[in-house]
């Protein structure tokens, strides 16, 4: 094997980074293929790639976030982040804007598409590794999306969360209230929860 092959330094690229984003850098396709072979780099998903020597990360969620960018944890997933769910899906939970297409991946998905003008409401971020994160709905977003889709993820998903929510110090049934308003789905019953609980 040439000793570039085994010298050549990868700090050029990202710790997860594309077969595009190696030849841009200057990697041969001899030698990208040689540092696949003597295990310096790894194959993620189809043309993905993952320094081996990286720092430990969700690699399912690495290959979900770059493969699309506007990725957003949700739901049961987002829910168990935040502690307000034991219940941890086989598959997470992401959403994407409605007309966005999924992105193919070797990890198992449950793909939801949402309403591209009311998607960013809620929507932050959760760091993956040091160059890469993945969209996150916040505590009270996931709530309301839980009485949202009711119908297809169960009553009780909604309603054990936001009975978590509202024993966490800093909870604002307001807040959630002011939001709600923007889900006309979500909102009669969701006050209705809040007046049980309260």
């Amino acid at each position: 094997m040439p000793k570039t092959a085994t010298t050549l330094p990868l700090t050029a690229l990202p710790a997860t980074f594309t077969y595009a984003q190696a030849r841009d850098a200057g990697l041969s396709k001899h030698t990208f293929y040689c540092l696949r072979e003597i295990g310096r780099i790894e194959p993620l998903a189809r043309g993905l790639y993952r320094q081996a020597d990286a720092e430990p990360a969700d690699l399912d969620l690495l290959a979900i976030a770059i493969k699309a960018p506007l990725a957003t944890m949700c739901l049961a997933s987002a829910l168990a982040r935040h502690g307000l769910s034991d219940a941890i899906p086989a598959a997470p939970d992401i959403a994407l804007p409605r007309g966005k297409r999924t992105p193919a991946t070797e990890a198992i998905v449950q793909w939801h598409h949402f309403e591209p003008s009311t998607f960013d409401l809620g929507r932050g971020e959760l760091t993956l590794d040091s160059t890469t994160s993945i969209g996150l709905y916040d505590a009270p977003r996931s709530i309301i999306d839980a009485f949202r889709m009711r119908a297809t993820e169960g009553h009780e998903l909604g309603y054990e969360a936001l009975r978590r929510w509202l024993r966490t110090p800093g909870s604002q049934p307001g807040q959630l209230i002011r939001l709600a308003h923007q889900f006309p789905k979500a909102e009669t019953t969701l006050r209705t929860a809040l007046a049980a609980l309260l």
